[in-house]
């Protein structure tokens, strides 16, 4: 008990750090003891389960039985599928020189980096925004298939930056667009090769919120969105912020900003006298 360990087994239900995306959390139980798994490394083929030891005596050689995190498993995938959503939706609005250059999908937030020149516009960001929103109201079923590459890039599955595809990949897809003609077969939204763990209808999404967009390289630009209940906290916190400084003005929520204009240019006729 107490101790640190590094633990590996003959098969896991464990999503290792891969793409992005974070490593699980959850238990590993034995006869003798249990230990709880904070993070899970993948080395040379081999999944790394790392953790302490907070029962009794785990030992060499002991069945073991694993239990992933599932809230907050639930909480990434939700992340992982919002990303996809969102790498489509910027295609759509900004064009097809979009593409990944990195991404985290944790379970509080999601970032997502991809090729683009130019801040993007209020206006674009909220279309963005709506787009990924319809998807994940459209409830659509999010199905995987397994296919050579040649077949995948021959239907129009868009690849990840960072994700290294060998004889067989695995094509993730979601969103339907009745017939449009856009989209990589046609008939799909968003069409990707992901190793990653996805919900099973996008609706279980809940929300999606985007709640920054910035540069972090030359030609390189930066989102970053809450979904489901962290949206809703997020949206809460923004209410609250917006109640109290209504509270302060001493006017309705509705008119804070014709309030605050009349405040600041009083204020600019003050100073200037």
């Amino acid at each position: 008990t107490g101790e640190t360990v590094q633990i590996v087994v003959n098969q896991t239900p464990f999503y290792a750090e891969s793409g992005g995306q974070v490593g699980d959390s959850g238990l590993i139980r034995t006869d003798t003891g249990t230990a709880e798994v904070t993070d899970v490394k993948k080395a040379a083929g081999v999944f790394i389960h790392i953790g302490r030891v907070t029962e009794g005596t785990v030992i060499k050689g002991q069945p073991a039985k694993l239990e992933v995190a599932h809230g907050r498993r639930s909480a990434i995938r939700a992340n992982h599928s919002a990303t996809h959503l969102l790498h489509e939706a910027l295609r759509r609005t900004l064009g097809d020189h979009v593409a990944q250059r990195g991404s985290l999908n944790a379970a509080d937030r999601l970032r997502f980096d991809f090729s683009h020149s130019a801040a993007i516009s209020a206006p674009d960001l909220s279309t963005i925004e709506a787009e990924v929103n319809t998807f994940i109201r459209q409830n659509s079923p999010v199905e995987t298939r397994i296919m050579t590459p040649n077949d995948a890039r021959a239907i129009g599955a868009q690849a990840l930056f960072g994700e290294k595809y060998g004889e067989e990949v695995r094509v993730v897809s979601m969103g339907t667009l009745d017939g449009s003609g856009k989209g990589g077969d046609g008939k799909t939204y968003s069409l990707e090769l992901c190793g990653g763990t996805h919900v099973q209808r996008t609706g279980d999404i809940g929300l999606f919120k985007v709640v920054a967009e910035s540069g972090v390289a030359s030609g390189v630009r930066r989102i970053e969105a809450v979904t489901g209940v962290n949206a809703l906290a997020y949206l809460q916190h923004l209410e609250d912020t917006v109640s109290q400084a209504a509270g302060m003005l001493k006017t309705p929520v509705a008119e804070v900003n014709e309030r605050l204009a009349s405040v600041l240019e009083h204020v600019k006729a003050l100073d200037k006298e």
